[in-house]
């Protein structure tokens, strides 16, 4: 049987502002940009109170939150102690699977200290957190990545939570279907349609329903209503993809403007291609209107695409087939390179270790 066990880091970018900051401990925070369509990165448990949520607009948390003190966020710094974190993750286990800065799986199934329970483990790694760190984590225990990651989110923050596998059956069938793994608010929709509103409900349903009603990942679903999740925990990924995107402070119509944007969006793409040493024969434009409608285009060419001089002319073209005016404006804007090659031109194969970047706005036109 495995141990899984899922850290997640407590409220982690407001947590370290408090910790750099001690006169902001005690108090509301959120970190994020302070503007029109700024909105919360991560809102400390003194905001969260006040109903505060992360991806939440920065105007309705100001609004609901009146004493709220909003931070820049500082994502170099959170890099930094980030790798503090997963530095003490290695010492007990090199199977650890980053999901993002502040969460990671941990197999310690077989682990460098011959400790036999992963709740001995889990309780020294959240130790050390606090005593090096000065931070705190919640930890979720179980023999597989879907129950340890859902049992991460009870008792926070800094709480413990084990699902043994005598416990999973019974613990999916009242859990809401929210909570599974890949049920975003659409699926959910679908799913309280077909009168599905937790695991026991999910478990009626037969694998070739939920295939026929849900594609590929019907047959995931009917097994995490059934507690089975065989996924391993991955310490490397494929990259597929390498891109960048920009959310505008006001809506851009003008095209001199939108040509401006473009270009420092290709600058910023050949530079993250650059460093994750990334080549790919695919760029897909991503625009977002005003009104959240959403379209892509796309264009393959034989070339390697790793330079300004080879992305700009095709992004040029990709927005050259957008229909935007002054009653339809531009919101969001991004660029990715995909389809990945070797240098001799082959599909590119290699491992590489995932990355995790930020993505930034601007406002040069008001």
């Amino acid at each position: 049987m495995r141990k899984i066990i899922h850290i997640d880091m407590d409220a982690f970018f407001a947590s370290v502002e408090q910790r750099d900051h001690p006169e902001l401990r005690g108090k509301p925070i959120a970190v994020g940009y302070d503007g029109v369509r700024g909105v919360v990165s991560t809102a400390s448990y003194e905001a969260r109170k006040y109903g505060v949520r992360s991806a939440m607009s920065m105007q309705i948390a100001k609004r609901i939150c009146k004493d709220l003190i909003v931070i820049p966020g500082r994502y170099d710094r959170y890099k930094e102690v980030s790798l503090a974190i997963h530095s003490i993750f290695h010492d007990y286990t090199d199977l650890v699977e980053p999901i993002s800065l502040d969460e990671a799986f941990l197999d310690v199934t077989h682990n460098k200290k011959d400790i036999p329970f992963a709740s001995e483990i889990a309780k020294e790694i959240k130790q050390r957190i606090k005593k090096e760190l000065h931070l705190t984590a919640s930890a979720g225990i179980s023999y597989n990545k879907l129950l340890a990651k859902i049992a991460s989110d009870f008792h926070k923050p800094d709480g413990l939570y084990i699902i043994r596998p005598h416990q999973a059956l019974d613990f999916i069938a009242q859990l809401p279907v929210e909570d599974l793994w890949g049920v975003g608010p659409k699926t959910a929709q679908k799913m309280h349609k077909m009168g599905i509103f937790n695991g026991e409900q999910l478990r009626q349903c037969s694998e070739n329903h939920l295939k026929a009603v849900f594609g590929k990942i019907g047959p995931a679903f009917y097994n995490y209503a059934r507690g089975i999740d065989e996924r391993p925990v991955v310490t490397n990924y494929a990259r597929k993809s390498v891109g960048c995107e920009r959310t505008f402070l006001e809506d851009l119509s003008l095209p001199s403007a939108i040509l401006i944007e473009l270009y420092h969006l290709v600058v910023e793409l050949t530079e993250r291609l650059e460093k994750s040493k990334f080549v790919g024969k695919t760029v897909t434009l991503k625009i977002k209107f005003n009104d959240f409608q959403q379209i892509t285009r796309s264009i393959t060419t034989h070339k390697r695409l790793r330079t300004k001089n080879d992305i700009l002319p095709l992004a040029k073209q990709l927005l050259q087939q957008i229909h935007y005016s002054n009653i339809h404006p531009i919101r969001l804007m991004g660029l990715t390179v995909s389809n990945s090659v070797t240098e001799d031109g082959n599909i590119k194969s290699e491992w590489v270790q995932l990355e995790f970047g930020f993505l930034s706005t601007r406002n040069k036109y008001r």
